[in-house]
């Protein structure tokens, strides 16, 4: 349902193509040059004509006067067809001792051999990385066409939240960490992300925050998400447009919802950081990603698991492991908010609601965290 809501942009931008690394492209890239643009001594040696150097070989070698030192990425003289290597020759005043026999264009790269004009390069969709950003500079092509990145705005509510590094905490008090971890993500996937000074838990200001940030293409609300009195945040969703969610069978990060708010897709997560995170993976990365015109997948390893994974029958359980051996050591199950938890974790296996765990010694797959 969330993806459904969340189109890819249509919007794009001209890039100057040293800006566009990790960008993806609006449109086809067609090559205005033939690369290399002539015949290009592909070695360092002799330009010669082949067949000169018919029936060459080390133990019966032939002598030209016809030839011309090149060195790599030279052009090859016209009257030339072929290059001989430096260790199959040696210069004898004037004339040149080779050993080996050419065949037409041997060590040359002919006009166009890497990319001829005319010739699509990338194509729509493809995201440049940095060799492609380098092939683009050696057509000659200074800016390209790519999409907009998703805007996203994070919000995070609560009237015990301190921002980071504003003062010591007192007692019942933490330190806004999930919105800065969502702003972090949500740029690694893709985004533009700006996070917005905490909203206490006040229902006509979670609504003005809403409404004020309502021109991003992605909002997301942290905190408020569970069945509280002073949780907010879904309800609000659900007077300003439509709730679609509310709660998920997912452990950790069941108080989940979202919905749309003036077409905009508005997620709401839970304010325990481990249980935030399960729905940044599972929810908010593929929705960036389709508005992003990405595709490209978290990395997965296979590994023996160490030991007996329970999990609660009816959810999808996202079990923190860490790495070692080729063996997957489960860290926690439950625990939704100990973050300490995810920083001695490598990734995480996803255990299906049919199943009651998985046995020790099974192999899984585990989702490195980014």
């Amino acid at each position: 349902m969330l993806l459904d809501r969340c189109l890819p942009l249509q919007r794009t931008a001209l890039l100057q193509n040293v800006q566009a690394a990790g960008r993806v492209l609006s449109q086809d890239i067609s090559s205005p040059v033939d690369l290399p643009g002539f015949d290009r001594a592909a070695m360092d040696g002799f330009a010669v004509r082949s067949e000169d150097t018919r029936g060459a070989k080390p133990n019966a070698p032939v002598f030209l006067d016809n030839f011309r030192p090149v060195r790599t990425g030279m052009p090859v003289p016209g009257d030339y067809d072929g290059v001989v290597m430096l260790e199959d020759a040696r210069r004898r005043n004037a004339t040149l001792e080779i050993t080996t026999q050419l065949h037409a264009y041997k060590n040359v790269s002919r006009i166009g051999e890497d990319i001829s004009l005319g010739e699509t390069v990338f194509f729509e969709g493809h995201t440049l990385r940095p060799p492609d950003v380098a092939m683009l500079s050696a057509l000659g092509i200074d800016e390209v066409r790519v999409y907009d990145k998703p805007r996203v705005v994070i919000i995070p509510t609560g009237g015990e939240l301190v921002a980071i590094g504003a003062r010591a905490l007192c007692a019942g008090e933490a330190y806004e960490i999930n919105g800065l971890m969502a702003r972090l993500y949500a740029e690694k996937w893709g985004a533009l992300a700006e996070k917005k000074e905490i909203v206490p838990d006040d229902e006509g200001l979670i609504h003005k925050a809403i409404s004020s940030n309502i021109d991003a293409d992605m909002i997301i609300i942290i905190g408020g998400t569970s069945v509280g009195e002073k949780d907010y945040a879904p309800r609000v969703l659900e007077e300003m447009g439509e709730l679609f969610v509310h709660g998920v069978r997912l452990q950790p990060g069941k108080p989940t919802a979202f919905g749309v708010v003036a077409g905009k897709p508005v997620v709401c997560l839970p304010g325990y950081p481990v249980a935030a995170l399960s729905d940044l993976y599972l929810f908010v990365r593929p929705a960036l990603q389709k508005m992003a015109h990405r595709s490209d997948q978290p990395l997965k390893v296979s590994a023996r698991l160490a030991r007996k994974i329970p999990s609660r029958p009816g959810y999808l359980s996202l079990v923190r492991v860490a790495l070692k051996n080729g063996e997957a050591e489960p860290i926690m199950i439950s625990g939704a908010g100990i973050l300490s938890s995810v920083a001695r974790a490598d990734g995480f296996v996803l255990v299906s609601e049919e199943r009651e765990g998985i046995e020790e010694g099974e192999t899984v797959e585990v989702m490195l965290f980014e």
